[in-house]
């Protein structure tokens, strides 16, 4: 199972449309979960991802933050396939 990390907070524009890219990509690869964090209920959180939401990590890299496009999704959920855990 790969893992798609989304840090973002209510409001933000920018967020709410990498969750809609994220969620439609992941809808068509098998083995693929998406979780949503809320950095504002985090003080920590919020020093780390504050100024650079939405941040987007694959299996806990991080391959994105603002925006990134269908195709380039693709290819990192396809790069990161058939690697171990």
């Amino acid at each position: 199972m790969r893992a798609l990390t989304i840090y973002s907070r209510p409001g933000c524009h920018l967020c709410e449309e990498m969750k809609a890219i994220v969620h439609r990509v992941a809808g068509t690869h098998a083995n693929v979960s998406v979780e949503e964090i809320d950095i504002s209920a985090d003080a920590r959180l919020e020093a780390l991802y504050g100024l650079d939401i939405p941040v987007l990590l694959l299996d806990g890299r991080k391959v994105a933050k603002y925006r990134i496009t269908e195709e380039t999704l693709t290819r990192a959920l396809k790069g990161r396939e058939g690697t171990g855990p």
